[in-house]
């Protein structure tokens, strides 16, 4: 959660960089060309932490917001046709108490206003996720597979990583665990070296928990250094997103943009949304709109 490395003020950054001025800001321009895919690339919407739950406010969240806020957000996402919307983990919190009925129902109840947004919808796991219900009851509820996985779409191909692990490889979900405990196992970092490996495409990957953090931090994935490695090795990868420490915040660390969003269920009503669009280039430059808390990224 610290500082922004020195240099991320200017307006325009590197075509690999993220940029935010009022809102939204483009970045390298593409050639003309007829089809849609060519002039715009890939848009996908985007929120994190929305720990949407049928209970009081506890602290800074509060979480019956999350419900209009994330339908406010998937009519935002439909206004502006983007191909497919994402969720970078904790869609879902513990209400009164844990309880895996009621957590089905809150899961039930935002996943319905979220798939709003676009036929194409993926979920990354979060720690909340997976507090009380396990990783098969949360991906049969939401309708998808796998925890980790990648896709192509676009012209583009997205990874989706799994960090929901203890440093011993035991599942959260599975045994009792502590959220600062989180990791990669290595199964899943080689099976993410062979993908980057397999693919000819320039490369998004989403995660829940930081990738670009010192290991010591708190929200930090412990085995960040050798995932790095991978990401950086491919040469493919035009951006990491992620959530879990609900702020905004961008890091570039070997010429990858890692980028982080502001939590949807912080803050009161007069506090405001927050949630975005996040445009990739064909050449691989980004754009991002964002909205609410999201429209300062990254230079609150």
């Amino acid at each position: 959660m610290g500082d922004n490395e020195t240099g991320m003020e200017n307006a325009l950054i590197n075509r690999r960089e993220f940029v935010f001025q009022a809102g939204a800001v483009a970045i390298g321009a593409s050639a003309a060309a007829p089809s849609r895919a060519e002039t715009r690339g890939l848009s996908l919407g985007v929120c994190a932490d929305v720990h949407y739950a049928d209970a009081d406010a506890r602290g800074s969240r509060h979480y019956r917001l999350s419900l209009d806020r994330m339908r406010e957000a998937a009519a935002t996402w439909c206004r502006h046709d983007v191909d497919a919307v994402v969720q970078l983990g904790d869609l879902i919190d513990t209400g009164p108490k844990a309880d895996a009925q009621a957590e089905l129902a809150y899961l039930r109840a935002i996943e319905k206003e979220f798939r709003k947004g676009a036929s194409h919808r993926y979920h990354v796991l979060g720690n909340h996720c997976v507090a009380t219900l396990n990783k098969d009851q949360f991906l049969r509820a939401v309708g998808q597979r796998k925890a980790h996985f990648s896709f192509d779409i676009r012209g583009f191909h997205c990874v989706i990583l799994d960090a929901c692990y203890r440093q011993d490889g035991v599942a959260y979900g599975e045994e009792p665990f502590e959220w600062t405990d989180t990791d990669i196992p290595k199964a899943q970092r080689e099976w993410l070296a062979a993908d980057l490996a397999r693919t000819h495409r320039k490369t998004l990957v989403l995660v829940h928990q930081r990738l670009d953090l010192p290991t010591e931090s708190p929200y930090a994935i412990k085995s960040s250094p050798e995932i790095r490695s991978i990401l950086e090795q491919s040469g493919k990868v035009v951006a990491v997103l992620m959530g879990h420490s609900h702020e905004n915040d961008l890091r570039r660390i070997a010429g990858i943009p890692y980028i982080a969003l502001a939590a949807m269920v912080d803050g009161d009503v007069e506090a405001g949304n927050a949630f975005g669009i996040l445009n990739v280039s064909p050449d691989g430059s980004l754009a991002f709109l964002g909205y609410g808390r999201m429209a300062g990224h990254p230079l609150t």
